[in-house]
């Protein structure tokens, strides 16, 4: 004779008492949890009409989570109109959050991932007081010679690093510094840009691709890809960058490199707490 299989509530009713009451714990702090993430999905403030129904959920049950929340500092309600928001404690939980999103702590994997999978040359970058400073750098085991390493202050203008931080951060020292770059350029590297007003057809270009892309630009016979990262604010806070040579490298928008760089890189932004638009 053919033996049933149990069913998922036999198994339940044939528990252990302290396993049952672990596994409604674990519910119970996922229930938990999903209130508070639709409640920030929803601006941080709504009904409980309207977070029960975006949750699919019995207002009824909604309201003894949010009880619970609420006496934890977690969820506040406003008096006159009864809606509910994110309650203090986790404003100081987001912030000790925000104070540990370290951008270069966390582009590290992502460089080391880069390297390894697409043996290219990558590094990530910061804004500084002189421009664009390469902050990490990675190396395949054959490298692309080049003369820039940690430490190296790129430029706004000619390299693909600087060009996502003239296209996407939008402020005045970073345009003052690519106004300094024209000025001291040669005929020759002027050639190279597009013209009336390089700098606007630069950022014009960077804002519809959501990358940069140089060949033979900022370093003879190196191509190059670099990609933003965005932190919690919706600011370019970091570029990552993979170059390679010329003709073994392919930069193009669509292409793997390219891909895998962007995809990294909105990886990084959203463990920065970054929420792209919609």
């Amino acid at each position: 004779m053919r033996k049933t299989r149990k069913t998922d509530a036999s198994t339940e009713t044939s528990a252990p008492p302290r396993v049952l009451e672990r596994r409604q714990r674990v519910q119970s702090a996922e229930t938990g949890m999903a209130v508070l993430k639709t409640l920030s999905a929803m601006g941080g403030s709504a009904s409980l009409s309207a977070l029960a129904a975006q949750l699919d959920e019995s207002p009824a049950k909604v309201h003894r989570y949010l009880a619970s929340l609420i006496q934890e500092g977690l969820v506040d309600q406003d008096a006159g109109s009864q809606r509910y928001f994110l309650g203090p404690e986790l404003i100081r939980i987001g912030l000790t959050a925000m104070r540990q999103a370290e951008p270069i702590r966390l582009v590290e994997p992502a460089l080391v991932r880069l390297r390894e999978q697409l043996e290219v040359t990558c590094f990530v970058a910061l804004m500084g007081n002189k421009g664009p400073t390469i902050m990490r750098f990675e190396e395949p085991g054959l490298p692309v010679t080049v003369n820039v390493r940690a430490g190296s202050v790129m430029s706004l203008v000619w390299s693909a690093t600087g060009r996502v931080f003239l296209g996407l951060l939008d402020e005045a020292r970073v345009r003052t510094l690519a106004e300094e770059e024209l000025a001291a350029a040669t005929p020759e590297m002027l050639a190279m840009l597009p013209t009336p007003d390089p700098i606007a057809q630069l950022q014009k270009e960077v804002r519809a691709a959501g990358c940069a892309i140089v060949r033979d630009v900022y370093l003879r016979g190196i191509s190059a890809v670099a990609a933003p990262v965005y932190d919690f604010t919706g600011r370019v806070c970091a570029v990552i960058t993979a170059l390679g040579a010329t003709g073994g490298f392919d930069p193009s928008a669509d292409g793997v490199i390219a891909t895998a760089l962007r995809r990294e890189a909105e990886a990084t932004s959203a463990k920065l707490g970054h929420a792209p638009p919609n």
